[in-house]
């Protein structure tokens, strides 16, 4: 019977680094608690890191100063096993896409069932979720791209979705100044049909937000599919709902767009 440490060796000669619980007692043919303290021995040696529960990863060498290799590689065979689609999108989203003055210091993944966010070594995997009936509308695969890494392919949200999950998540990506900087990196890549149709399944005052930063990031085109958003709107909310003045007298002198019927209660500004 081949050990754990000859199973690891087999899987990384096929050019694979994870497997889960279920997988390696079959082919050990052990039991749960031995396979149990085979794990742990080789957890503690930084061999292997595990995480989520039943699911493990190789570490080669160059991966056990980070704890881990970098989520791309292994997102895809995670969510796998927890039978879960997904697609990464925000900050790595948009520095895929070309976004240049976001550092990308949390891996973010859209999904449409309640997940525990958590950090494995240097990596924190962070999870957003959206209502099951419009993610399966949005995360077809005509609006997903495909990252590569030395293991294989994991979805990631293309232009349009980026965009729009960014505008909807504002304060995990960087907050208004930070999805106006991405709207100014990588707008005009955006197709403005498709920027459209998928702004359908989110909610008006996203899709406004966005318009309104496209335009001051000087994407006319994209911003001008979304103006029929704002025509629809019965309100004028705030370009930033989380921001509230210091002086309740000031709400009154905060600038209202009309076009995309915005209250600018927060300054926007763009890197050079």
């Amino acid at each position: 019977m081949a050990s754990l440490d000859q199973y690891l060796e087999q899987l990384l000669s096929r050019g694979r680094s994870y497997f889960s619980r279920e997988e390696a007692r079959a082919a050990l043919d052990t039991s749960q608690a031995a396979l149990a303290a085979a794990v742990t021995r080789l957890i503690k040696k930084r061999r292997l890191a595990n995480p989520r529960h039943g699911f493990y990863l190789i570490l080669r060498p160059e991966d056990r100063i980070a704890g881990a290799p970098d989520p791309a590689r292994w997102i895809d065979p995670l969510m796998k096993h927890l039978q879960l689609d997904y697609r990464i999108s925000l900050l790595r989203a948009a520095a895929f896409h070309g976004a240049s003055h976001q550092a990308a210091m949390v891996f973010q993944v859209v999904v449409p069932r309640q997940q525990r966010d958590f950090e494995i070594g240097r990596h924190r995997l962070q999870f957003l979720y959206q209502a099951p009936q419009s993610f399966v509308r949005l995360n077809q695969s005509e609006r997903l791209n495909q990252m590569k890494s030395d293991t294989g392919f994991a979805k990631v949200a293309g232009v349009e979705l980026t965009l729009l999950d960014c505008a909807r998540y504002f304060g995990k990506a960087g907050g208004i100044g930070g999805v106006a900087q991405i709207a100014r990196d990588i707008g005009a890549k955006a197709a403005p049909r498709a920027l459209a149709l998928a702004g359908g399944d989110y909610e008006n005052s996203v899709v406004r937000r966005l318009g309104y930063l496209l335009e001051l990031a000087g994407h006319q085109r994209q911003a001008e599919v979304l103006v029929s958003f704002a025509r629809m709107a019965k309100t004028v909310v705030p370009l930033n709902p989380s921001a509230k003045p210091l002086i309740r007298s000031l709400v009154g002198l905060q600038e209202k767009n009309r076009r995309w019927k915005l209250l600018i209660n927060e300054p926007v500004e763009f890197d050079a």
